[in-house]
């Protein structure tokens, strides 16, 4: 079952932040470890990771800079997160993991409250 494309887009950036949490990468590889991490559920297209990469670069969360690959090649543009990134990262984790708690609340219990008889 693949995830609503509104839900996807809305938590692109908090994905983003979190592969980059342990070391930098450019924007192929970030968007292989998103997949590779979510076991193939998500995928992000190019229309749809690069304009978060800028817009998380210029919020001053993450930190481009260009690099010649060590085997040769083309120059890429690997990112890294920023002590506000991470900090930012901090906060979007406990408020994901505090609305995933407050959906499987709801979905645990059916909608109905939890009522004891009397």
């Amino acid at each position: 079952m693949r995830p609503e494309r509104e839900l996807l887009k809305g938590s692109t950036p908090t994905l983003i932040l979190a592969v980059l949490e342990n070391e930098p990468r450019h924007g192929y590889a970030i968007a292989r470890e998103i997949e590779r991490r979510s076991e193939s559920t998500l995928s992000l297209g190019e229309g749809s990771l690069y304009p978060q990469l800028h817009a998380l670069e210029k919020a001053g969360l993450i930190a481009g800079a260009w690099e010649m690959p060590p085997g040769g090649g083309p120059s890429r543009k690997v990112y890294t997160l920023t002590a506000t990134g991470h900090s930012e990262l901090v906060h979007r984790t406990r408020s994901w993991r505090d609305f995933v708690s407050a959906i499987e609340g709801v979905l645990k219990n059916g909608g109905e409250p939890d009522v004891q008889p009397i």
